[in-house]
This record gives C-alpha cells, sequence and structure tokens, in this order.
C-alpha cells in the first residue's frame, strides 16, 4: 500500500519509494526502437532479359510507393508488356491492356482509377522510375492527374520531366537490362513487335 511517497510492506514495515528498486528500460526501449523501425521495401522486375532491382522513394511519394507495392503484392503487374519503347528516352509499361492481343489498345487501360500527382525534387536522371500519365479522353491532351499503373523508366537523363511527372524510386541492380530492352524492334506506335512481359514481385 502506498501511504504519500512511501510504501507500507506486509510486515508493517513502510520503506520509502525513492529506494525501491526500478525496472530496467531495456527492453522498453526495445519496443520503442522497433515499432519506428523504417520500412524499406524492394521491387524486383523480372524479364526475358534479366532482372531489375528497384528501391522507393516513400518521402517523396508515398501515395504512389504504396500503390505500387499493392498492385503488385495483387499480381497486377504479371504478364503486363513494356508496351513503349523510346530509345534514348524511356520505356513504359504496366498496362493490363497489354497482356491482350489487341496492340491498338495496349498504354491505354489502368487499375480503374488515377493518382494525383506527387511533384518532387528528385531527377528524372538514368534509372529514374516515375508515374505515366493517360491521354485525356483518347486525344493528345494529357491529363493532369497520374495512371494508376503505367510507369516509365527514364533510359537517360531526363531533366525536362523534373517536378511535372511523379518520380517514385529508382534503379539500383540490373540497369543494363533497360538497355536491352531499348534495343527491341517497334512498330510504329513504339510498341516492340515481340511482347516484352514482365513480373514484379515486392519484399518488405
Amino acid at each position: 500500500m502506498i501511504v504519500g511517497d512511501r510504501i507500507r510492506r506486509s510486515s508493517g514495515e513502510i520503506t520509502p519509494a525513492s529506494l525501491l528498486p526500478m525496472e530496467s528500460p531495456a527492453c522498453y526501449i526495445c519496443a520503442m526502437t522497433m515499432q519506428f523501425q523504417k520500412k524499406d521495401p524492394r521491387a524486383t522486375i523480372s524479364t526475358p532479359f534479366g532482372e531489375i532491382r528497384i528501391r522507393f522513394y516513400p518521402d517523396d511519394a508515398p501515395r504512389h510507393v504504396e500503390n505500387f507495392i499493392n498492385l503488385a503484392k495483387m499480381g497486377f503487374y504479371d504478364d503486363t508488356t513494356f508496351h513503349r519503347v523510346v530509345p534514348g528516352f524511356i520505356i513504359q509499361g504496366g498496362d493490363p491492356l497489354s497482356k491482350t492481343p489487341d496492340r491498338l489498345s495496349h498504354g491505354t487501360g489502368g487499375p480503374g482509377y488515377f493518382l494525383n500527382p506527387e511533384p518532387n525534387d528528385r531527377p528524372h536522371k538514368r534509372g529514374a522510375i516515375s508515374m505515366a500519365k493517360m491521354p485525356r479522353d483518347g486525344n493528345s491532351t494529357r491529363d493532369f492527374n497520374d495512371n494508376g499503373s503505367q510507369f516509365f523508366i527514364s533510359l537517360q537523363d531526363n531533366g525536362g520531366l523534373d517536378r511535372r511527372y511523379s518520380i517514385f524510386g529508382e534503379i539500383i541492380r540490373g540497369i543494363e537490362v533497360i538497355d536491352m530492352i531499348a534495343k527491341m524492334p517497334c512498330d510504329e506506335r513504339d510498341n516492340p513487335l515481340e511482347p516484352i512481359r514482365m513480373k514484379v514481385t515486392v519484399k518488405e
């Protein structure tokens, strides 16, 4: 029983609370450290030419990172293709309609929703991964919003895209793969003649 700042024991003896041994805070500190440990998820895009390893920028584009990871976990990207290849500029993929043989529809699809842009100060350097924008109503005018699933990878430094598109990650291994993809023969719509399919996995 506590009496003021003293504790009465069952024997009747009263001991100042300040003299009682204190519990070690080590376990509490350990728990707090684990609770606030920052996640660093990575993704792998598997292609016929090898694997592309990606790290994300959750502090710069949190919604885009979360969206990409969620779609990858659902298997959304599996068997989609890099449907747009522009040597010296970008390769683009992530359209579910690219699974179909209708090549005219490739590049026009998405998951059924758009994302609000998250422009940031990350540069569109070689290997940067950014979200694509969809044509509005099928014409050449670009929609302000980002496509919900289509993304592109910069083949070279593209400073003209900075702060206009939402960068959410970069390649950390396998950058030679995008160069091999860029060499593939394409049709007049920049769509590779041989489908370059992908599978995306995430490790958290």
